[in-house]
This record gives structure tokens, C-alpha cells and sequence, in this order.
């Protein structure tokens, strides 16, 4: 930013139900200064994530909680602006985890290097391969391992992670129905995504539309909602199917206990095998993901849509589109722009 300050949301206190302004508070701080061993990062995109409503609450999680008066967490692309580490050199771009804010410094833990601005646009990379490809990539073929023939079913189809497993397990053979909350939505998955059929929620009795585009059962639910949808779905799995629990985001915002699944009899009846996972949990095999994510990208096998707001400063506000399903796309804040090579 000019004048030296460095716009930084942090967070004022846990928040019940939907996140507020009341929450987090934007800061305009001094411009830090690196270290020895330290970067300075200038953010060019913020994602915008369910799990950033996780990291602000005090919930049981699989990392540590963002504490009361820290910068909000949250996945980034950024570019290095000033280096006193041989691990960045100035200009390079950056992708991992960070803090909603202009500016940040940071020792490299938690950043991928990924190189000078090139030919793909950063806004592509960022959006399809940062988060969104991987976590479909290795929560439908590793924790899955879907068959030619089987019927894959995805909650939450037309966002960014459930648009993109429903065209890889189509790669794979499979049938792929989406769940999605708008007709425009589910035209999309099935016109563009090639999903085979796609229902309406808000509109469609699920388990009635279920049971006619999945007359032979489900074999993989690939879930991300949760709730009375998970439970229409977990009431037609098959025998020895597969749930790769990727997210809940029904429940993110209650302030009481959540029910259910009241279906829960099934995955012992059906030997049903259940996991829950965090992309990191597959960091090992990233380059092979990345390679093959890349690749189905180039070939145009991959269609997305980016939903791109601007200004740091609508941060919190673009976050709650992901729980009135506003959003189109992988959800991400423009807070600057990549500076040539």
C-alpha cells in the first residue's frame, strides 16, 4: 500500500453463525520489514474458503484455531517484494498459506515457490490448482479409487472442488450426478461439466431424483454439505461404497447442535467405508497431481469458473457468499496485481 501501511483483518472474536464485521476488524498497520531469513509478500489473491469459518472458531479442527487479535488465516497467492532468504527471490510468486492482508512477512514455512508471472494467467493457477484441484484430485482417486461404470454422486456440484470432481470421475468412467442450489447451476455441471444429471435441492426432492438417476444405487458420494442431503444420499449407497468427507458446510454456521445423519445405520449395513481428509494429508504426491491437474488444464478437459471479487476490504463479505450459495465459481479476492518480471 502507499504511505507505508499494511491493511490487516484480524480477528476480534469467535463468531456465532455467520462471521460479521463485529468479528474481524480491518487494521491499517505499519508496512513490516523482513528479517534475516525472512520475505516480504505482497498478496495478489486471497481464496476464500469454508474452512476459514473453521479456523475462527475455538471447534475441535485439524489445525490451530486463528487466536483473538492474530491475522486471519487463509490460502494466498502472492509476490515476493523483498528477500533476505535464498529460498525466495524478489519478483517470484507464491502460493500457500498466509494472512488475510496486503502485505506479510514469513520464513517460507507453508509457501510454495512457483515461480516468475508466465504464460498461464495467475488467477487460473491459483484458483484451479492451489486447493480446489488437489483436494478433488486425491479425495475421489486415492481415498475412492472410482471404477468404469460406478455412479459417483457430489453434494455442493457446481462449486469449485464438487465442479471439478464430478469431470474427473467422468475421465474415469463414471456416471457423475451433482447436487447443486440453483436450474442455472445445474445447467452449468451438466452442459459445461459434462456431469450425466444434475438436481436442484432447493426446488427437487432429492431422494425422488436420486432414486431416478441412480437407479442402480451409489457407489461414491463425494461429499462436501452435510446434513439432510448426506442423509438422502448415505439412504442409496451401495454395498462397499466409498464417502470421501470433504466438508460440512451446512453446519459451519450453527449456534446449536447439528442432528444426524439419522442414516448412520447404513455404513454398518452396507459396509460402508467413510474418510474424512485434508489435502495437506497427501503433500507427498502434490507434484503428481499438480502434473496431471496441469495437464487436463492445457488439454481443456478441466472447465472452471473463477468468481473474483476486488479489495481486501470485501473480504469478509465475500466470504459469506459461499453460505448463500451467491457465489459462481472459486470464490477468491483480487488485492492487487502481479507486478512484470
Amino acid at each position: 500500500m502507499s504511505n507505508g501501511k499494511n491493511r490487516v483483518w484480524r480477528l476480534a472474536k469467535r463468531p456465532e453463525g455467520t462471521a460479521s464485521d463485529n468479528d474481524l476488524h480491518l487494521a491499517e498497520e505499519a508496512m513490516p520489514e523482513p528479517g534475516e531469513g525472512e520475505a516480504l509478500i505482497r498478496t495478489v489473491y486471497l481464496s476464500l474458503d469454508p474452512t476459514n469459518r473453521i479456523w475462527m472458531s475455538d471447534m475441535d479442527q485439524y489445525m490451530e484455531p486463528v487466536k483473538i487479535g492474530d491475522p486471519m488465516r487463509g490460502i494466498i497467492a502472492g509476490q515476493v517484494v523483498k528477500s533476505n532468504t535464498p529460498k525466495m527471490k524478489e519478483g517470484e510468486l507464491v502460493m500457500g498459506v498466509g494472512h488475510w492482508a496486503d502485505y506479510m512477512l514469513t520464513d517460507g514455512r507453508g509457501l510454495s515457490v512457483i515461480g516468475k508471472p508466465g504464460q498461464v494467467p495467475l488467477a487460473e493457477l491459483f484458483g484451479v490448482c492451489s486447493a480446489v484441484g488437489p483436494t478433488a484430485y486425491f479425495g475421489l482417486l486415492h481415498l475412492c479409487e472410482p471404477k468404469p461404470g460406478e455412479t459417483v454422486v457430489v453434494t455442493a456440484a457446481a462449486g469449485a472442488v464438487g465442479s471439478v470432481v464430478g469431470q474427473i470421475a467422468k475421465m474415469k468412467g463414471c456416471r457423475a450426478v451433482g447436487i447443486a442450489g440453483s436450474d442455472e447451476k445445474c445447467q452449468w455441471i451438466k452442459d459445461e461439466c459434462g456431469f450425466d444429471a444434475a438436481i436442484n435441492y432447493k426446488t427437487e426432492d432429492v431422494g425422488a431424483m436420486l432414486d431416478r438417476y441412480c437407479p442402480e444405487g451409489v457407489d461414491i458420494l463425494f461429499e462436501n454439505v452435510g446434513g439432510s442431503i448426506m442423509d438422502e444420499v448415505l439412504a442409496r449407497m451401495n454395498d462397499f461404497s466409498r464417502i470421501a468427507l470433504c466438508g460440512l458446510i451446512s453446519q459451519y454456521n450453527a449456534t446449536e447442535p447439528v442432528p444426524g445423519p439419522y442414516n448412520f445405520k447404513q455404513i454398518l449395513m452396507h459396509r460402508i467405508k467413510v474418510q474424512g481428509f485434508i489435502t495437506s494429508d497427501f503433500a507427498k504426491d502434490y507434484p503428481k497431481a499438480m502434473a496431471e491437474l496441469t495437464q487436463w488444464m492445457g488439454e481443456g478437459k478441466l472447465k472452471f469458473r473463477l468468481d473474483i471479487d476486488k479489495g481486501l476490504e470485501n473480504a469478509l463479505t465475500s466470504l459469506n457468499k459461499l453460505y448463500d450459495g451467491s457465489n459462481q465459481g472459486k470464490l477468491m479476492v483480487e488485492v492487487s496485481e502481479v507486478a512484470a518480471a
